[in-house]
C-alpha cells in the first residue's frame, strides 16, 4: 500500500521544527492560528546512546503506558549509517538514528517522538503515516512536551489535510 500521506508527514513536522527551534534554547512563545502558546524547550541529544536511555524512560512513563499499549514492548535503539534519515523497524522494535556530524538533525526530541510513535501506533488504518499515526504523534507529544506542543501539531496536521 503506497504511504500517500508521507511527504504531507514530513512537511508538516519541519515547520513544526521550525516553530520549535529556538537559538540558545529555553522555553519561547508561537503564534499559531491567532493564538500566542509558551512552548517549552525541546531536548537535544548528544548520541544515540542518549536517544536510547530517553527512549526507555519515555516507555516507562505512567502516562505513556496508560495510553499506548505498545509502550510496555521495548524499543532497541542503534545507529544508522548514512545521515539523510532516522526510521523505525517494527519487525524488531528498533528505532536507527543517525549520529554523523550531518545527521545531528536527527539528536532532537521531536524526530525520536516520531520514530516512537511509529512503534506505539495501533496502524488501523494500513498506513504508515495515516491518520492513526498522526493522531499517535499528537497524543504522544501532548503528553511529553505538553499540550501546547500537542495543539501546535493538531492545528498544522489539521492545515496540511492529513488530520
Amino acid at each position: 500500500m503506497r504511504d500517500a500521506n508521507r511527504g504531507k508527514v514530513y512537511e508538516t513536522e519541519r515547520i513544526a521544527h521550525r516553530l520549535m527551534d529556538r537559538p540558545g534554547g529555553g522555553a519561547h512563545t508561537v503564534q499559531i492560528a491567532g493564538t500566542t502558546l509558551t512552548v517549552p524547550a525541546e531536548a537535544k541529544f548528544g548520541d544515540v546512546d542518549a536517544v536510547a536511555r530517553y527512549v526507555d524512560d519515555l516507555l516507562a512513563l505512567r502516562p505513556v503506558r496508560e495510553r499506548f499499549v505498545n509502550a510496555a514492548t521495548p524499543v532497541r535503539v542503534r545507529r544508522r549509517r548514512g545521515s539523510r534519515a532516522a526510521h523505525y523497524e517494527a519487525s524488531g522494535n528498533v528505532i536507527a538514528v543517525p549520529d554523523s556530524a550531518e545527521g545531528t538533525w536527527a539528536l532532537r526530541e521531536l524526530v525520536v517522538l516520531h520514530e516512537v510513535a511509529h512503534h506505539l501506533d495501533p496502524r488501523d488504518d494500513g498506513q504508515m503515516h495515516g491518520a492513526s499515526f498522526v493522531d499517535t504523534l499528537i497524543d504522544l507529544v501532548g503528553l511529553v512536551l505538553g499540550p501546547e506542543v500537542g495543539l501546535v501539531y493538531r492545528i498544522l496536521f489539521t492545515e496540511a489535510g492529513v488530520h
